[in-house]
């Protein structure tokens, strides 16, 4: 395979020249004297035995066939620029790959904020993200081997265990859903003789189940679906309350009103398995975005 007969500094040279406008200007954008800029250039054009660049007073200006190659060389220009910028980061201890597991409950449009704001920290970092149900174990979580973990663990089961949130669960039915004919505040008896709809947590399932009576108890493995099934009509459930606030906006669901607790709260906690040597920055700036989302004092 032949070498290149010209070389990306050359390119940059050139395309420098057009920016600024004229070698004098170019020669202090790059630190350089101009007769460099213009050896540059030379060897540029004697190298591709084509006219780059014809002078207009003092100004330089790209010919035809000038545009049409530095068009094609100015993405290779960038990608040469990213990739020694990544290639700094990397030595600088900066992951290329982060997996990040979150419990399903975890409000949406603060994760996605999070990452918005890791990225334009670390735009090179791609983040893996699961999500997961709740009520997982340690073990169940610890076989995902991820970065970081959003979870309803208490700190005391992981290493680095740190309070985000509480979700607000609110009880919810389509509006026209018998439930809301009968006397308020409801009852538990009164609930029981309709279908609850749950988002999946066996260990809450079998608890709740035992208490109410409940006759009849649909499971779902995400908000998305539990919601749906509710809005026409399937049965009542907990839902998170900000998951459903356009939802409850638009009328198609309506809060519950209930004799016992009208919000039922679960806490999440960002959590990592990780030895505290192996907590490097990019794990650590991906943490700090999520607490700021949660309003969490770092």
């Amino acid at each position: 395979m032949a070498l290149p007969r010209t070389t990306l500094e050359q390119w940059v040279v050139l395309q420098t020249v057009i920016e600024q406008g004229s070698f004098a200007q170019a020669a202090t954008a790059l630190n350089r004297s101009q007769s460099s800029v213009s050896y540059a250039l030379s060897g540029l054009q004697e190298r591709l035995g084509l006219p780059l660049l014809e002078i207009t007073g003092r100004k330089a200006l790209l010919t035809e066939q000038g545009r049409a190659l530095l068009a094609q060389a100015s993405p290779l220009i960038s990608a040469f620029l990213q990739l020694e910028h990544r290639a700094a980061g990397l030595r600088g201890g900066v992951r290329t790959e982060l997996s990040l597991v979150v419990d399903s409950v975890f409000p949406k449009d603060r994760l996605f904020r999070a990452l918005k704001a890791f990225q334009q920290q670390f735009p090179d970092t791609q983040v893996h993200l699961t999500e997961i149900l709740r009520g997982e174990s340690i073990e169940q979580l610890n076989e995902r081997s991820a970065d970081l973990y959003i979870t309803t663990l208490a700190p005391e089961n992981a290493i680095h265990g740190r309070f985000l949130l509480d979700v607000d669960f609110v009880p919810v039915a389509k509006s026209d859903h018998p439930l809301f004919q009968l006397p308020a505040p409801l009852s538990a008896e009164d609930l029981a003789r309709f279908p609850l709809i749950s988002v999946a947590d066996r260990r809450s399932q079998r608890t709740e189940n035992r208490a109410t009576g409940q006759a009849a108890n649909w499971t779902f493995t995400t908000v998305a679906a539990a919601m749906e099934a509710i809005s026409v009509g399937v049965g009542y459930g907990w839902l998170p309350l900000g998951s459903i606030e356009k939802v409850l906006e638009s009328g198609v669901l309506s809060r519950l009103m209930l004799a016992a607790r009208t919000v039922r709260q679960t806490a999440l906690y960002m959590v990592t398995d990780k030895e505290s040597q192996n907590f490097d920055q990019t794990i650590g700036a991906l943490s700090q975005c999520i607490l700021a989302e949660c309003e969490v004092l770092p």
